[in-house]
């Protein structure tokens, strides 16, 4: 943590389910800090822990350097940047607002140009972990942003993170989590998909969410596979071929018995088909087993 980026005081706005624990991690902030949220009840523990509070974002904006906002979405953040009692009414050159919500990347890139005329700077600067990880400062940052602009926040980010990383200009960020997220919710669809085919054999489901978490804590999940830096196909004397390989011949097995015991129990598996026809092109290792029999 630099002297200056220390100093810097911080405002954040938007104190709900992930907001307030962001900002707890904030209240022992050297430069200080400033909350604003439209709930007053919500500013009360930060007051009386030591923050100021702003009746508004353009009051908060006269109090901080660098602002983050955390609200529902895209309409909200427009007004707290924009509105009639927003940001741009008041902050100085050289600020920075940094979005933690989940909004379109075309409405980040919008905004930023918008800040831009008034000198002031703005990242997408969405979060991963969900509300523990924030209590613990345990997030994961995906910055959008000028170069500048990323290394001013990230003394403040450190706060309530452990993993900042500059995806590139502004809207990338935003692009990080929606492809992160992607694979989160992807996932929980075919979590559904399982429970479905395990209550139709007769099984606890409670049992198997229990050996899912067991499992993923070791291999780390989908996560564990997320290692190259290309999704090209790889060549066979390359490093990773015959460890994606080896991914691939248990999943095309595992997933063929699995769509078996769909089709005995009238279970119908699309995800799991989808994912028989799709996993070696996906690891970049190959035709599927699916094209083997065809052929």
């Amino acid at each position: 943590m630099t002297t200056e980026s220390s100093s810097l005081p911080v405002g954040f706005i938007g104190l709900g389910n992930m907001g307030a624990p962001m900002a707890k991690r904030l209240l022992e902030w050297p430069g200080g800090l400033t909350v604003c949220d439209v709930r007053p009840e919500a500013n009360l523990p930060f007051t009386e822990a030591g923050a100021r509070s702003a009746a508004d974002p353009a009051a908060l904006a006269t109090k901080a350097r660098v602002i983050c906002v955390t609200v529902i979405d895209d309409a909200q953040v427009i007004d707290v940047v924009t509105g009639p009692a927003g940001i741009l009414n008041t902050a100085a050159a050289g600020t920075v607002i940094a979005v933690h919500s989940t909004i379109s990347d075309r409405t980040a890139e919008n905004l930023a140009a918008v800040c831009a005329d008034r000198a002031v700077e703005f990242v997408d600067a969405p979060v991963s972990g969900g509300a523990t990880a924030a209590t613990h400062g345990g997030l994961a940052v995906m910055v959008g942003g000028s170069d500048a602009a990323v290394e001013r926040v990230r003394a403040p980010f450190g706060c309530f993170s452990d993993l900042i990383v500059h995806a590139g200009a502004v809207g990338a960020g935003t692009r990080m989590k929606l492809a992160r997220n992607l694979l989160h919710f992807v996932a929980f669809t075919a979590a559904t998909e399982a429970q479905r085919l395990a209550e139709a054999a007769g099984l606890n489901i409670s049992e198997l969410g229990e050996v899912v978490r067991h499992s993923d804590a070791v291999t780390g999940g989908p996560g564990a596979i997320m290692l190259r830096d290309t999704t090209a196909p790889i060549d066979p004397n390359d490093f990773w071929f015959p460890i994606l390989g080896h991914v691939r011949n248990l999943g095309e097995k595992d997933l063929s018995l699995a769509l078996e015991l769909g089709d005995r129990l009238a279970v119908p598996l699309p995800l799991a088909q989808l994912a028989l026809g799709r996993l070696a092109e996906g690891l970049g290792v190959g035709v599927t087993l699916l094209d083997k029999e065809a052929s």
